[in-house]
């Protein structure tokens, strides 16, 4: 049986590729990372694509000279080893080049890691409190204080026999949402009562751990209007996958009146209180 050549298997390999169908890629962008709502997010998702891409460029260079080696000098056709013990040059190119690649790839990478640190000059900070297994929201700049918790039509789904796939936004809604603003910075102050929690959104791009006795700090800035949901990444006990997060983004005039009606509700609360 003869073997196929190597320009006949790259011409079946890239045919595959040109007309594989949109479903295929469609399926294959959903198992990809989130472009995210947040610059930091979007840093992120095209750090992740240029490595991405640099590991593809350099597997091609490696298993194409390796496969077209081993196709056209096999021994059928008459070919020889090589006899050498020992090459200078190719020795000073194994080592030169992935530095090179490594360096250029650590140049953009540590950029994002010292843009995710950066909290300075935000115009709203929240403290993020971790319990068993609800959060806690104190918005410093404005004197709002609130507890967000699992959902009653969560909580009920959980002790009832129907299917909870019937229950929107199943373990995922909150009685009380986290509100900011569009396009602010805002920088989240983390810590926890109890346990190690841990406070992620994947479409804001960032994930902290809420310790006690800390105060750990991240930022947010989101770029669109919508609720994103995430949930607590820190396993923190047995009602660890009952304490989601919900954050709510606002256009600033909403975000100014959402701010006036929970300061007229603390207050009403707390002249009724004795």
């Amino acid at each position: 049986m003869r073997m196929p050549t190597f320009k006949t298997l790259l011409a079946v390999f890239l045919s595959t590729l040109m007309f594989a169908p949109a479903g295929a890629w469609a399926a294959f962008s959903d198992l990809n990372m989130p472009r995210g709502v947040t610059p930091i997010s979007h840093e992120a998702y095209d750090l992740h694509m240029l490595i991405l891409w640099v590991c593809v460029a350099i597997g091609v260079v490696v298993f194409g000279a390796m496969f077209y080696s081993i196709l056209r000098h096999r021994k059928s056709l008459g070919f020889e080893p090589a006899q050498f013990h020992h090459s200078t040059t190719a020795e000073i190119l194994w080592t030169v080049v992935p530095c090179v690649i490594l360096i250029a790839m650590a140049l953009p990478a540590t950029s994002a890691l010292v843009a995710m640190e950066d909290t300075s000059e935000s115009a709203l900070t929240i403290k993020v409190t971790g319990y068993q297994w609800k959060w806690k929201y104190d918005y410093l700049d404005d004197g709002v204080s609130f507890y967000s918790s699992l959902a009653a039509t969560s909580r009920a789904a959980i002790h009832s026999h129907e299917d909870p796939r019937n229950t929107p936004n199943y373990l995922r809604e909150v009685d009380n949402n986290v509100v900011i603003p569009i396009n602010t910075k805002v920088r989240l102050l983390l810590t926890s009562d109890d346990v190690i929690h841990a406070w992620w959104i994947p479409q804001f791009g960032m994930k902290k751990d809420a310790i006690p006795g800390f105060i750990n700090a991240i930022w947010v800035k989101a770029e669109k209007l919508g609720t994103y949901r995430g949930q607590c990444a820190e396993l923190c006990g047995k009602d660890h996958g009952f304490m989601p997060i919900v954050v709510e983004v606002k256009s600033k005039e909403d975000y100014d009146a959402w701010i006036v009606e929970q300061q007229q509700t603390l207050a009403s609360r707390s002249k009724k209180s004795p």
